[in-house]
């Protein structure tokens, strides 16, 4: 039987890993994409790197993370967040905050966290 609580994991650097709330990123994956205009399909959970808890090769926690299509989501990737940001006249790290304050799973994620479950 597994215990009730598993301790966090840490990363190969030791550091302990980011919070991930797969509720969360079915709740971003919901909207439409974040590039005005866009009526692109299948919407993906992409993550906002630049001043993000982040690491090379790692990916932010879920809070950082916004609806784009998949071609603006590789888009990102390709060209990089400020040239994206530039490009689509869009505020990446506002509208993932947007997304996270308005998430009911990630106040759920949030609550529990602070009650240390």
């Amino acid at each position: 039987m597994l215990p009730a609580r598993l301790p966090k994991r840490k990363t190969d650097t030791g550091r302990p890993q980011r919070d991930r709330c797969p509720g969360h990123l079915a709740f971003v994956r919901q909207h439409g994409c974040c590039v005005p205009g866009c009526q692109g399909r299948p919407i993906e959970a992409a993550h906002v790197r630049t001043h993000g808890d982040g690491g090379m090769g790692m990916k932010p926690s879920d809070d950082r993370a916004i609806s784009l299509c998949s071609e603006h989501h590789r888009q990102q990737h390709n060209v990089g967040e400020l040239e994206f940001q530039r490009r689509h006249c869009i505020d990446m790290l506002k509208l993932a905050r947007e997304f996270a304050a308005a998430s009911p799973a990630w106040k759920r994620y949030l609550a529990k966290k602070a009650q240390g479950l």
